[in-house]
């Protein structure tokens, strides 16, 4: 809910941390506030809260100030005339490379190597006025869903310190939940946007392959991978896609037209809405279990005719991810292992080994898979507009989780370590699918816990609207952690 003018100026330093982008701009333009007293205040909030959450890799504070106070020039000499995000504090991630910055993807390997271009999403995000501040943490490449690096350590959840934040977009994430940034960008190869942003508390959106330019790669045509928002609110989500969104001339895959997504969505009332506990293998945490059915009967609070459904995907999907993971991953830094394996986090050397070892026919069987998996799917998405799970089976995991702990379980069963406790990725095997993920309640220990809203092929506007109306109904935003 926006706040009213008059409140503005009551507004303390934190409170100025916990805008939404939404309400800054309209601050802005009405001259209530400058994007230079906001600056000023996330400045101070990433100096006091980061040491102890460690989510922040390179800091630009004196620029950031500086370009703020561009921006208050701007607004006073023409606020209608601003660029669409125009004196918005940004984080971006450590793996998104942005000219003239260090850019290290959380490994030894580019310590101090300064980039020599600018991923095109954040391209358009900085041309659109958005002001960078802050580089965040990821674990090794990206390489799984929790954040800790040889490189940087381990990034805290801002909500209990024992856990980890999630990832591999986790320093985004925590900088959005700590009030460190009001917007920020990530990457989702098999979930990485949408497990941070549930085990922080925050929205995350992974949108369909192609709706946003990639290029993080040497190759911009796999489809696994998906570059998108993490942000407090769901209009802030549509702000940045509306800027990121849309045809590349250094992306073939990119789509057309450019999908423009109205600030304005109605109501769901009598959606047809599925829901699946487990997608027919996950084993799922009792309180994560608690969380999703009470964040499913808000949809039936506003309307909406929900029926579970027996979706019967297995583990074939499972090792159908990560078997292209392998592959994409050795391909993209197999070249490494000579100089650097004995450098590298030990899971990262024993992911490009298993990689560099898999055949052609071996990575292009588990299109097989992905489509076995869609022929299920598909047919069921023609009777509902929206598919309700958990983000995560678990809320979190520890500080220093290892993806190759044996003793991991949930409820009392084994389960593979590396990423079979989160429900993200069977959705980038088929990632033409919109994803959301939206807040859906607290865990006994503090830490947050997630609903993903899945839609239909490139039906973004679908999965947005029900998350506007899913945060109209249970806003999130009023509960911060105590940092």
């Amino acid at each position: 809910m926006a706040r009213k003018p008059n409140e503005l100026s009551k507004l303390s330093d934190v409170d100025l941390c916990y805008l939404t982008a939404e309400e800054a701009i309209a601050a802005f333009k009405s001259r209530e506030l400058s994007p230079v007293d906001v600056m000023k205040a996330v400045i101070a909030r990433c100096e006091k809260v980061n040491p102890a959450l460690n989510a922040v890799t390179y800091t630009h504070f004196d620029r950031a100030l500086d370009q703020a106070k561009k921006s208050e020039k701007r607004y006073a000499s023409n606020a209608g005339a601003v660029r669409p995000l125009e004196g918005i504090p940004l984080a971006i991630k450590d793996l998104h490379p942005v000219t003239g910055e260090i850019c290290t993807w959380g490994s030894k390997i580019f310590e101090g190597v300064r980039a020599d271009n600018t991923v095109p999403i954040v391209e358009r995000l900085l041309e659109a006025g958005a002001i960078l501040h802050i580089q965040t943490t990821s674990p090794e490449f990206a390489h799984t869903g929790h954040t800790h690096s040889p490189l940087w350590g381990a990034t805290r959840n801002p909500w209990n310190a024992e856990y980890n934040c999630g990832g591999s977009s986790g320093g985004s994430a925590a900088a959005v939940a700590a009030g460190m940034t009001i917007l920020a960008d990530g990457d989702d190869g098999g979930g990485s946007i949408r497990i941070p942003s549930s085990a922080c508390g925050v929205f995350g959106f992974k949108p369909p392959f192609g709706r946003n330019p990639g290029r993080l790669l040497p190759t911009n045509l796999d489809w696994i991978l998906h570059l998108g928002p993490i942000t407090r609110s769901v209009g802030d989500a549509i702000l940045m896609q509306n800027v990121m969104s849309g045809p590349h001339p250094k992306d073939a895959a990119t789509l057309k037209p450019k999908l423009e997504i109205p600030s304005d969505l109605g109501d769901i009332r009598g959606w047809k809405v599925a829901f699946s506990m487990d997608l027919g293998y996950f084993e799922v945490d009792k309180e994560v279990q608690r969380n999703t059915l009470e964040a499913v009967d808000i949809f039936r609070s506003l309307g909406c005719i929900v029926e579970e459904v027996e979706l019967d995907w297995n583990y074939g999907s499972y090792d159908a991810w990560m078997t292209h993971w392998e592959g994409l991953f050795a391909s993209a830094a197999g070249q490494h292992l000579p100089r650097w394996q004995y450098e590298m986090d030990p899971y990262v050397r024993k992911l490009l080994h298993k990689g560099m070892n898999h055949s052609y026919t071996r990575v292009k069987q588990t299109e097989f898979v992905r489509t076995e998996m869609y022929d299920k799917f598909g047919p069921l998405m023609e009777n509902y507009q929206l598919l309700l799970c958990p983000t995560t089976a678990v809320p979190s995991v520890p500080l220093w989780h290892r993806c190759d702990d044996e003793n991991f379980t949930i409820n009392g069963k084994r389960v593979d370590a590396m990423i079979q406790w989160c429900m993200t990725y069977p959705f980038n095997l088929i990632s033409q699918c919109p994803v959301a993920t939206v807040p859906s309640g607290f865990a006994s220990s503090g830490v947050p816990t997630g609903l993903q809203i899945v839609g239909r092929t490139y039906e973004d506007i679908s999965v947005l609207q029900a998350a506007k109306a899913y945060e109209r109904a249970r806003p999130w935003r009023g509960t911060r952690p105590n940092l």
